[in-house]
């Protein structure tokens, strides 16, 4: 398989601060992001994950980015770099609550759906919603480390925890998808 390097641009937007200074985070509301918003994602090369300057520069800044914006989660695309990195809040490992994720895939899932209450995203302000999502994922990805990483993701409750479905939301966001097209129709259960 072959990996498409960031490009100039993408260079630029990693570049243009330091590990301490946050994104512009891209909104729905502006058209040109918007765009940038809709794209897919690619993956990034595996083997060069620990040696990559750009990516690991990334990485730190996404942190910062995500600390900053009171955020649970954040995917690359939203700061202007269409590549397959994400990050999450494990809820469910309060010792080591946030992940570095990189090239994922969602390998099994339930054929059935839950009405998440009240999802939100940094790129979208103001606004919350009831989503179709799947209670339990498993998973594969990489780590900042460069290590391989195999798991089951449950969770889709506010008041347990919903490690699952931030898992989820991220992952949307790689393959261009926004919480808003998967808001529950009112005759879905678990609607409120």
């Amino acid at each position: 398989m072959a990996f498409i390097p960031f490009t100039e641009r993408e260079r630029e937007i990693i570049h243009n601060g330091d590990g301490e200074t946050p994104f512009r985070v891209l909104q729905v509301t502006d058209p040109v992001d918007s765009l940038v918003l809709r794209m897919k994602s690619m993956d990034v090369d595996p083997d060069s994950i620990v040696n990559d300057e750009s990516l690991q520069l990334l990485i730190r800044r996404l942190i910062v980015t995500m600390h900053v914006s009171g955020g649970v989660g954040i995917a690359a695309p939203q700061v202007g770099v269409l590549k397959n990195i994400f990050l999450f809040t494990r809820l469910d490992l309060p010792d080591e609550p946030l992940h570095v994720v990189i090239n994922p895939k969602i390998v099994n899932f339930p054929k059935d759906t839950v009405c998440f209450e009240r999802d939100g995203c940094l790129s979208i302000p103001d606004i919350r919603a009831n989503t179709l999502r799947l209670p339990w994922v498993d998973v594969e990805y990489w780590d900042e480390k460069g290590d391989f990483h195999r798991g089951h993701l449950e969770g889709y409750s506010r008041d347990d925890s919903f490690t699952a479905v931030i898992f989820q939301h991220e992952y949307d966001h790689l393959r261009g998808i926004l919480f808003t097209d998967k808001i529950c129709p009112e005759t879905e259960p678990g609607w409120q």
